[in-house]
């Protein structure tokens, strides 16, 4: 098979001699562009900004992803003003029919896929296809498995694995394409190895070929079915049963697809380096896994910072910094008037909690104490404003509920915002109007995150627990605000009244009392998350540290 791609989905450039390996990401969700509705979150986020510093980097790599009809969904309201998924269909006029089609067998039948092109010109990232069962010839339920990125339906999402994982592959057979290195970003496109095994015939074959990024820092987050269940499902392609047990190493009826990637593969990584010592403490029991080593997540500079924030930094401007900084805000709060009706101050400390909604993420924390939360809200001396936003998982109850009881607490005050909408465009609004990023999850859950990175470039502090790429980052009081591991038997309890002390006896009073010194952390905290949080640095560390 061929080494180079087709004329039609070239790269644009001539290789970096550093990068002329050929790898294939596969990645269930990528944001790019808001334009382009395909990602839910973090994973999305990460992913895309791969993809773009790939490009930069003149790096010789492809991403394969899904091309959603209904996209995540849209967050919107009820007449009641609580939160509510809407799904329509998206179009997309800068995708480009291949014209490709193939055939994979799901659950016993044959369902056509089809593969649209995302011309690296649009949104400076590396070539990249986007594979969709929602074409003629598919009965109602096999299109249906494009419709609704991680749909609820636990069958139904199997299948969208098995369209990235088993279709992927089979893609990129049907353009004459054989990399150098399939990389599987999280476990959902596994599916691929089992066409990898049919064609090479050798385990040995697949493995060197084949390595994965974990982003799920505890064993119970990873995904596990019954074998019996995958292999009525076809999610074995044609390799049978006995084989799939064989070479997996799966002697009961769990196939847990982390697991299987980890086995199958002959480098993984975690996402930051706490997350790698959390990952192969994790993994320990296991037999047979490949080495676990990190690369630790980071975002694409050039998309997220402003342009006039970055000229300040770079000549060590405070007073520049503080100005520009002040516009943001005001942009930012048109939106929230926009909104919520309710018009927020550019001279009044803004906080902002914005990611994916998430119980381990515990987006309401800072209220549960509500007693001083409305203290701190009402402090005429040092005055504060609040700004929440992010997107349940569209079947998460809890999720929902969080985020509706928020925005009911937040009638009580003129200073306290949730908003809707939370995408790419209105995530790097956030960054760059917010004067504290905050950041609640319990410790150790959080394998990297990435949204306060994009925050420190848009001179936003973060104030965080200490989980995940925090601990490569932040000196507390010199670049952001750390509050001290709790413990497990009360660790809410701690966690919320450490967090509220810092805000009241740090962050205010330094912001308040002591601006020139709240403008020097904010200048470090910006030099500070400086390369090594800028994705060029990660897609290179992965051709050294993992496409080995």
């Amino acid at each position: 098979m061929a080494k180079k791609l087709p004329v039609a989905y070239a790269h644009p450039y001539a290789f970096d001699a550093r990068y002329k390996k050929s790898v294939v990401y596969f990645s269930m969700e990528f944001a790019v562009d808001q334009a382009l509705k395909t990602y839910s979150g973090g994973l999305g986020f990460l992913a895309g900004s791969h993809m773009k510093s790939a490009h930069d980097l003149r790096q010789n790599l492809v991403g394969i992803g899904m091309l959603w009809k209904h996209g995540y969904y849209d967050q919107v309201r009820n007449t009641d003003n609580s939160m509510v998924p809407q799904f329509r269909e998206k179009m997309y006029n800068f995708l480009k029919d291949t014209g490709i089609r193939f055939q994979i067998t799901i659950a016993q039948q044959p369902v056509w896929v089809a593969a649209y092109y995302l011309d690296p010109k649009y949104f400076g990232t590396v070539p990249m296809f986007f594979l969709t069962t929602d074409t003629d010839g598919n009965d109602p339920w096999a299109r249906r498995i494009s419709y609704h990125l991680y749909d609820a339906d636990p069958a139904i999402k199997v299948m969208q694995c098995m369209v990235l994982g088993l279709g992927g592959a089979k893609f990129l057979d049907a353009i004459d394409y054989q990399p150098d290195i399939y990389h599987l970003n999280e476990a959902h496109a596994v599916s691929a190895v089992f066409h990898l095994y049919k064609k090479f015939g050798k385990l040995e074959s697949v493995r060197k070929r084949l390595v994965f990024t974990t982003h799920t820092p505890e064993e119970a987050g990873n995904e596990k079915h019954d074998i019996q269940f995958l292999n009525d499902l076809s999610f074995f392609g044609e390799v049978p049963l006995p084989t799939v047990h064989k070479i997996t190493g799966i002697q009961d009826s769990t196939f847990n697809h982390s697991l299987v990637a980890l086995r199958l593969s002959h480098q993984a990584n975690a996402v930051s380096k706490l997350h790698g010592e959390v990952s192969r403490h994790m993994w320990s029991w296991a037999s047979g896994i490949c080495p676990i080593t990190h690369v630790t997540n980071s975002q694409h500079k050039a998309s997220w910072t402003d342009p006039e924030l970055e000229q300040a930094r770079v000549k060590g401007d405070l007073t520049a910094i503080d100005n520009r900084k002040k516009a943001l805000k005001s942009q930012l709060f048109l939106t929230v008037a926009d909104q919520v009706g309710k018009i927020f101050d550019p001279n009044v400390l803004t906080i902002v909690w914005a990611r994916r909604f998430a119980a381990y993420k515990r987006p309401d924390l800072l209220t549960r104490d509500r007693e001083r939360f409305d203290r701190i809200m009402r402090n005429p001396e040092m005055p504060i404003q609040f700004i929440w936003a992010g997107k349940p998982y569209p079947k998460d109850e809890g999720a929902i509920y969080t985020f509706n009881q928020l925005f009911y607490l937040s009638h009580l005050y003129p200073n306290m915002a949730v908003l809707t909408g939370y995408e790419l465009a209105l995530s790097k609004q956030l960054k760059q109007g917010s004067d504290v990023w905050l950041n609640t999850p319990v410790v150790t859950r959080e394998a990297s995150g990435t949204s306060g990175m994009t925050a420190a470039m848009n001179a936003s502090l973060n104030f965080s627990t200490y989980d995940g790429w925090i601990c490569e980052f932040a000196k507390h009081g010199e670049n952001a605000f750390i509050v001290p591991v709790a413990s497990e038997d009360n660790r809410d309890a701690e966690d919320i009244s450490n967090m509220l002390d810092v805000l009241e006896h740090d962050i205010l009073p330094m912001y308040y009392q002591r601006r020139e010194d709240w403008n020097k952390v904010v200048l470090q905290s910006m030099n500070d998350v400086g390369d090594f949080f800028n994705s060029d640095r990660m897609a290179a560390e992965y051709y050294t540290e993992v496409y080995k």
